[in-house]
């Protein structure tokens, strides 16, 4: 039997592992962890979420809802189990991520085609392979996987630094300062608030933007505008959070009845409710500067930090010139990649990579002809993107409608569309064609028995 190699078990590499094992082809995942681990991994489950426990939004009038939607119609593992090991966040889909990756590896590990490789791949395989290869090593990859990245492009990479949100317990919380609510009293009270009067926020404001950081060694010191620190976020202005991360509008405290002057949100991190990450609060403070500056916010002020915050270094292609939309490498037809490293921004973003790469890759070995989602779809619109995009200008990217085809109507009974319109008409022409799309290609609607 032939064989397909996938070098990275994140969300891609575990993503495109189960497709391809779901359609009957022996897979190899080759992953690293837990024998070398990266600087911001804590274990060696398979599709550990190393930044927000979130996966966004859940409506289909959303972008980032209407992939969701898309990837559970088309049979993703990721999406299937992230459902099944959800905790309360209001209107988006969040997980307990231990029980999350914990489940995936399971499922991987378990599967009767799946074999895993706990060892470090350094370099690209030769070109000329009869089997095909899946590179989803992530932004996080290894510095020798990554000269023989840097040796195959031609290329010099682009860089950018990631950051992940503190995660502090419950118990640790003076609840007699914190609320439940979620904004405009939308769904269930999920969230936790810590309310902020006037002279609070401008105290902790101070401290903030004045606090000492982790230094950020030899590279260039862009960031990712969807994941920005904390701290670098307040320098843009002193009222910039009050209409970012901590913006009050909606979150009136019950015990006075008014709306704070600032407030920071607290979500659910596990099923067990005894851990909570600061919404927004990615950082790069020192961990002493973080139990400092942070515990000055109302409720935390004996705040137990599980997990400090931290910034690392992401890795990704310039995709433009190296991949077409089938996410095939330009003249190495035995060669994938997927992920975040090829400038896809997000969980469900490179679950969604993974997806159409593992399609891909089994489609190659049989002979067939490899597939593209049409652009109407946020699969098939975020794909063309990232390999079709201005080279010299490229940069990570999210889903968001904007990247999608022009809406053909934009009125309705003589009145422009309203956005609320107008997203529904996006979701609405994307699922009519993911579904005329699946039913050409013979791909199957939903889960293929997948336990998690």
């Amino acid at each position: 039997m032939q064989t397909i190699h996938i070098v990275g078990a994140g969300l891609a590499g575990a993503e495109a592992a189960w497709q391809v094992a779901s359609l009957g082809v022996r897979v190899v995942i080759h992953e690293m962890r837990p024998g070398k681990m990266t600087p911001a991994h804590h274990t060696g489950d398979f599709a550990e979420l190393v930044c927000s426990n979130s996966f966004k939004a859940k409506s289909i009038f959303n972008a980032s809802g209407l992939l969701k939607e898309e990837l559970w119609r088309l049979g993703s593992l990721i999406l299937n189990a992230a459902k099944a090991h959800a905790v309360p966040a209001g209107q988006a889909l969040a997980v307990d991520r231990l029980l999350f990756s914990s489940a995936i590896s399971r499922s991987l590990r378990e599967h009767p085609l799946v074999t895993i490789i706990s060892e470090e791949v350094t370099r690209l395989p030769q070109n000329g392979n009869s089997e095909p290869w899946i590179i989803a090593t992530g932004p996080l990859t290894s510095q020798t996987f990554a000269d023989s990245l840097k040796e195959f492009s031609g290329e010099e990479y682009l860089y950018f630094y990631d950051a992940a949100a503190p995660v502090v317990t419950y118990e640790s919380l003076v609840m007699t300062k914190v609320y439940r609510a979620t904004r405009y009293d939308k769904g269930e009270a999920d969230y936790l608030n810590c309310p902020m009067n006037e002279a609070e926020y401008h105290t902790f404001y101070e401290a903030l933007t004045s606090a000492s950081q982790h230094p950020l060694h030899d590279f260039e010191t862009g960031f990712f505008e969807g994941c920005i620190p904390v701290e670098e976020l307040a320098r843009r202005g002193k009222d910039t959070l009050r209409f970012g991360p901590l913006k009050p509008v909606g979150l009136k405290d019950p015990k006075t009845g008014m709306t704070p002057y600032a407030v920071v949100q607290l979500r659910q991190d596990n099923v067990a409710a005894d851990l909570y990450n600061l919404v927004g609060f990615q950082t790069n403070l020192r961990y002493a500067e973080q139990s400092r500056v942070f515990r000055l916010i109302p409720g935390l002020e004996t705040a137990d930090f599980s997990r400090y915050g931290m910034m690392h270094r992401n890795l990704f292609l310039n995709s433009p010139k190296l991949l077409n939309d089938t996410l095939q490498a330009k003249g190495r037809h035995d060669l994938f990649f997927a992920g975040q490293m090829i400038g896809v921004e997000g969980y469900i973003e490179s679950a969604a990579s993974g997806w159409l790469a593992g399609r891909n890759a089994v489609r190659l070995l049989q002979g067939e002809e490899l597939i593209t989602p049409p652009q109407t779809t946020m699969l098939g619109a975020l794909m063309h993107y990232i390999t079709h995009a201005e080279p010299k200008h490229f940069q990570p990217m999210n889903a968001v409608f904007g990247i999608m085809p022009p809406l053909q109507i934009i009125m309705k009974n003589n009145k422009k569309l309203s956005k609320k319109e107008r997203q529904e008409e996006y979701a609405g022409r994307s699922l009519a064609a993911l579904d005329i799309w699946q039913n050409q290609n013979g791909i199957e609607i939903g889960m293929n028995n997948c336990k998690t």
